[in-house]
């Protein structure tokens, strides 16, 4: 999963040539790649390519009289697939993670949660989103991948979830490896370590050849 923020080199007209290159890896390698545009050019973007869109964000909100609300039937609207929820930068407390997966769930498109640490992650597992993403946010954006800087945490999470899942009779969640990830190699030692995928941002985003470095990613997958 790519996720681009809202970086200057990401927005506009960059968000679709991003999605593009994606597309095109996506057909060329055979792998699921997912793009997370800012919410901006989302609808744009969805329109352009073949694969999943997801949403940075949404609300806990339905659609109506709410201003400056995401609500996820709207993401749906748009052309998206499913959202992030949770992100270290968009934080949100338990009952409305809760609930935002509900809307996700309601409006019939994906939820990725973040999470920063093992008990948040086995919190979450509960409200039954479609992926948990297990990012340290010390790790975010410094090019030193949580893969590598803390296999442990992958590790416990994976097993934690797969754990709460099998005791509490819900279907199994794929776990990906956020933070830091950066390289081909960054993914194969997220992949060993049990990972379903892998969610970045900068390195994509912020690439001198992001194609190159995106096809040498999913290689590793």
């Amino acid at each position: 999963m790519l996720n681009f923020k809202a970086y200057p080199n990401s927005i506009g007209k960059r968000a679709v040539e991003l999605a593009k290159i994606a597309d095109e890896v996506a057909k060329e390698t055979g792998k699921t790649i997912i793009v997370c545009p800012n919410n901006l050019d989302l609808q744009v973007v969805a329109r352009e390519v073949s694969i999943p869109v997801y949403a940075q964000h949404v609300n806990i909100n339905k659609l109506g009289a709410f201003t400056g609300s995401i609500p996820a039937k709207g993401v749906k609207i748009a052309g998206g697939s499913g959202s992030l929820i949770n992100h270290s930068e968009k934080k949100l407390p338990l009952e409305k993670i809760e609930l935002a997966i509900m809307r996700c769930k309601e409006a019939g498109i994906k939820s990725i949660a973040c999470t920063a640490d093992v008990y948040e992650a086995k919190q979450i597992a509960l409200f039954e989103p479609d992926f948990i993403a297990i990012e340290p946010p010390e790790l975010i954006g410094t090019g030193v991948s949580v893969s590598t800087a803390d296999p442990k945490i992958v590790k416990d999470t994976i097993y934690e979830i797969d754990r709460i899942t099998k005791v509490n009779d819900l279907k199994p969640i794929p776990v990906l490896c956020g933070a830091g990830i950066s390289n081909g190699v960054d993914v194969k030692k997220a992949m060993e370590l049990g990972a379903k995928g892998v969610l970045l941002a900068s390195a994509y985003v912020n690439a001198k050849d992001p194609k190159k470095l995106l096809t040498e990613m999913v290689r590793n997958l």
